[in-house]
């Protein structure tokens, strides 16, 4: 099979993942962004009691009748993904208890180095329909290295200040996508029933890529790895076997809009309740990168970086950092200090805050 030559950036390919990511060259793309079919175990699963499926899933959603049909598949595209890989690459690879422990043994095998296993808790998780198990409320991801010397990129400065200055943990408390952002085909069911929310794929892009480097998603589904890498500047190139969901994922990669060259600067240096950090507006798609924050006089102005840090000048640091320094104060809580424009008039971020966490985070 005669090799691509030149990458297909920005593009979305149809097709079957592995016969495409064959026609890829080796050591091409700097990151792979995985969601694989899930191998589920029971149909019953995705039944309600009443016998019908859950929004969105068909028949042909998961499409492998063993472990050895799904592991075999599942060594194919890991291998490839490896080979496309740079060497100082990473993967992200997502998944329940369906798949996840025998994709993370393969992987192994394969001579990935695992860097983190991410906990992904829902904050409004599927019920269990049938009543017989707890509910499950997460999914893992694990993210690993091409290999085990490889120097793999982490933007830890950008993941803390996210984090409102926090170290980021291994643990993110991200809602399933609803209203908007959820896909729904012209019956009002649920486009794809996996469809991840744009706030995950951020912080993983955000954590693992820079400005102009190359996401592989060969699971591109309604492509939310593409409408992130182009707000982030990052290229991305997408495979799916799903025509309609090639369309859906153009549709919505159409409309997105990259953020300013202004907004996209990372951290440099170094408990309300609920806590929400500052960095959870932006990764949600409340305040998105190059948004422009005032004070309440409109004085002073500053720009929103993908990270969650601010630019005011050459002042450069967290809502409250930068609060602090534009006033010459000891403190400031950038929560009540930074207003941005809606419909015509200033709001305060803290606004946006709390009605997240009336959402349930």
């Amino acid at each position: 099979m005669e090799v691509v030559r030149e990458l297909p950036l920005d593009q979305v390919l149809l097709g079957d993942c592995i016969a495409l990511l064959r026609m890829l060259p080796p050591a091409s793309v700097h990151c792979v962004f995985a969601d694989p079919p899930y191998n589920l175990q029971l149909r019953g699963e995705l039944r309600r009691p009443d016998d019908s499926l859950v929004d969105g899933v068909d028949d042909d959603w998961d499409r492998f009748a063993d472990f050895a049909t799904y592991d075999a598949f599942t060594r194919e595209w890991l291998g490839e993904c490896r080979r496309v890989l740079r060497k100082d690459g990473t993967l992200w690879v997502i998944g329940a208890y369906h798949n996840i422990f025998r994709i993370g043994a393969i992987l192994q095998d394969l001579g990935f180095w695992v860097l983190n296993d991410v906990i992904w808790r829902k904050a409004n998780p599927m019920p269990n329909f049938r009543g017989r198990r707890f509910t499950n409320a997460h999914e893992t991801l694990i993210w690993a290295a091409r290999q085990r010397d490889s120097r793999h990129r982490f933007n830890y400065q950008a993941m803390k200040a996210l984090n409102d200055d926090i170290q980021m943990r291994s643990d993110w408390f991200i809602p399933l996508c609803t209203g908007p952002e959820r896909l729904r085909n012209q019956h009002g069911l649920k486009l794809h029933p996996t469809q991840k929310p744009e706030a995950l794929l951020h912080r993983a892009l955000l954590a693992a890529t820079a400005p102009g480097d190359i996401v592989l998603d060969p699971f591109f589904g309604t492509g939310t790895t593409g409408v992130v890498a182009k707000r982030l500047h990052r290229h991305f190139i997408g495979i799916e076997r799903h025509p309609a969901y090639v369309e859906a994922a153009w549709g919505r990669i159409r409309h997105t809009k990259a953020a300013p060259e202004d907004g996209m600067t990372t951290a440099r240096s170094r408990r309300e309740v609920p806590r929400i950090p500052f960095g959870t507006l932006v990764e949600r798609g409340l305040v998105p990168p190059g948004t422009k924050l005032y004070d309440r006089q409109r004085r002073i102005t500053a720009t929103v970086a993908a990270d969650g840090t601010i630019t005011a000048g050459t002042t450069h640091g967290s809502i409250h950092q930068v609060g602090a320094a534009v006033q010459n104060a000891p403190s400031c809580n950038g929560w009540t200090f930074w207003h941005l424009e809606r419909d015509g008039s200033l709001i305060a971020v803290d606004q946006l805050r709390t009605e997240i966490a009336g959402q349930g985070s």
